[in-house]
């Protein structure tokens, strides 16, 4: 929107160049409606400038430069072909050395341009020797982070722990969704705005990563999903979100976007029955004589006879996994104490016999 309002107002200053010409300069004097067509010039004129920008939008600062660099040589080219004597003997003046010259430097400008094109950065080394053109600005990798991802809090660890690197973007109107979250009048709510809070600064004090607060507002979109994706499209950048639907949405519109939960389940730890396990057995299960403790990832632990073993650390060894809609579900059995096992495997020492005495 805001190019085509300077691109309005350079149609009505062209428009007012040609008519301020018209009315100055000695060739419009004397001619009836000079102004109606130096207004009419000027605006042909502008609109003219307005089509070629918009047909070498897609064109490159480098290859505007590669095909300048490849124009100059090939009429270098031309030019020492033209200096070498082969017309010689020709009149300057003759309409068909003239036609040859033309296309001479027409030809060669263009085989310039053409293969200055095609070439990358390592074919001017060739030309240019010992230079190197490097890159020194590289893009940013740029971390869009959407409320649900703040809350959640497990990107501060990926971020502190150096699993993700980048310039970490936070919109605006991410950061007014939190301050609403935070002064509600729901205690819950309340807690989880605070928390998205502590966790922005949080995020903001490690060194390694810079958090930039992004003031664009798109007022045609109506929620803050659609908002976040539009801003995603412009900066090119990925979102983080812990918002199932709204990585649904994001890749059918082409848009990178990576769910933290997916990221979660992902490094999740496999178990196999037969592994040896040591939690906490926090409360007891459903069934008689059951105990239930979790993993530090969160996977809850269902142990067999566990029961009189809460609020104590214990081993266990796993014997089965069930895959749920909420996670995965372990199901082990009490591992037997050393004690125990040596009680059960050593055989009791036999008692001494005492001799009868005879009288």
């Amino acid at each position: 929107m805001t190019i085509w309002v300077i691109r309005v107002l350079f149609l009505f200053l062209c428009t007012i160049a040609g008519y301020a010409v018209s009315q100055l300069h000695p060739m419009f004097v004397g001619i009836s409606m000079a102004g109606f067509w130096g207004c009419a010039i000027g605006f042909g004129m502008g609109w003219l400038m307005i089509a070629i920008d918009e047909m070498i939008k897609g064109f490159s600062l480098r290859a505007f430069s590669a095909t300048t660099f490849g124009l100059f040589l090939g009429l270098i080219i031309a030019l020492l072909i033209d200096n070498s004597g082969i017309f010689a003997g020709d009149d300057p003046n003759d309409p068909t050395r003239r036609m040859v010259r033309i296309c001479l430097f027409l030809s060669f400008g263009y085989i310039g341009m053409v293969l200055a094109m095609r070439s990358n950065k390592e074919d001017f080394s060739l030309i240019i020797p010992y230079v190197r053109f490097t890159r020194q600005a590289k893009a940013d990798n740029l971390l869009l982070l959407d409320t649900s991802a703040i809350i959640d809090g497990r990107i501060a660890d990926l971020i502190e722990s150096n699993y993700l690197e980048g310039l970490v973007v936070v919109p605006r109107f991410v950061l007014r969704e939190l301050q609403q979250i935070a002064d509600s009048t729901d205690t819950i709510k309340r807690a989880r705005g605070r928390r998205g809070l502590e966790i922005l600064n949080r995020i903001q004090r490690n060194v390694r990563n810079v958090v930039r607060i992004h003031d664009a507002d798109f007022p045609d979109e109506i929620g803050v999903d659609s908002k976040i994706m539009r801003l995603a499209t412009n900066l090119s950048a990925r979102i983080y979100t812990t918002d199932y639907n709204l990585c649904k949405v994001a890749e059918l519109q082409s848009i990178s976007c990576v769910n933290i939960s997916e990221v979660a389940r992902c490094l999740r730890v496999i178990l196999l029955p037969g592994e040896m396990l040591s939690l906490r057995i926090v409360r007891e299960g459903k069934e008689r004589s059951q105990g239930i403790g979790y993993l530090a990832d969160g996977t809850m632990v269902v142990v067999n006879n566990a029961q009189a073993h809460i609020g104590s650390q214990v081993d266990v060894q796993v014997q089965s996994t069930h895959q749920t809609g909420a996670g995965i579900i372990v199901f082990a059995d009490m591992r037997p104490t050393l004690s125990h096992a040596t009680a059960n495997t050593t055989p009791p020492t036999p008692t001494p016999e005492i001799p009868a005495t005879t009288k």
